[in-house]
């Protein structure tokens, strides 16, 4: 069976490059750290709404009913309903709490949904 080589200019399926932010000369690791920071998609109000949504929602999966605690709610997600991360309204009318496996259920039921109403 014939093995598969990749080039050094193709990028290998699955491998998503890191995001290219310009370092400026001389900046040390904690403003380089700063700036990556301030510069993220998601920060300190996707934890807030996350920590909102556990205090509204409760500690369990609202698809399969799977409980969580303290070793294992880092798997316990925020699935936003209407599929805006940047809505979240106070009363957490657009969030429902979903396991990392319900949450990814939940978006693939979405895309081919999508994919499959396409007129073509």
């Amino acid at each position: 069976m014939a093995r598969t080589r990749f080039s050094a200019n193709r990028r290998r399926p699955g491998r998503r490059s890191a995001p290219q932010t310009p370092a400026p000369a001389g900046e040390s690791a904690k403003e380089i750290a700063a700036r990556l920071r301030s510069s993220a998609s998601v920060g300190k109000s996707a934890q807030d709404y996350r920590r909102k949504s556990l205090d509204i929602h409760g500690w369990f999966c609202a698809k399969c009913g799977r409980d969580f605690d303290e070793n294992n709610l880092h798997i316990l997600t925020v699935h936003h309903r209407d599929g805006d991360h940047k809505n979240n309204p106070p009363d957490g009318s657009n969030w429902e709490n979903l396991c990392v496996d319900c949450h990814e259920d939940e978006h693939s039921r979405d895309m081919l949904g999508r994919y499959l109403s396409d007129d073509q």
